[in-house]
């Protein structure tokens, strides 16, 4: 039996195994090949942290992508 925790992923509801880190969540939900930024409750997340930051039941997470301009 696996355990879930419910979180919020660009504002919609989203279920997610516990424990995951931002990393392997981002992998799941097939952000990899983008650039990205990601707010969690509303505090960006460096790159580099993603490996080390642990989601957590009733999280905000937003996932933006640069839209280039002209």
């Amino acid at each position: 039996m696996t355990n879930s925790v419910e979180i919020s992923l660009n504002g919609e509801p989203s279920s997610i195994v516990a424990g995951l880190s931002l990393q392997q969540a981002l992998e799941l939900w097939e952000f990899t090949s983008k650039k990205v930024a990601v707010a969690i409750n509303g505090d960006f997340v460096p790159r580099s942290l993603y490996d080390n930051t642990q989601l957590s039941a009733k999280d905000q997470i937003d996932v933006v992508t640069p839209v280039g301009g002209g």
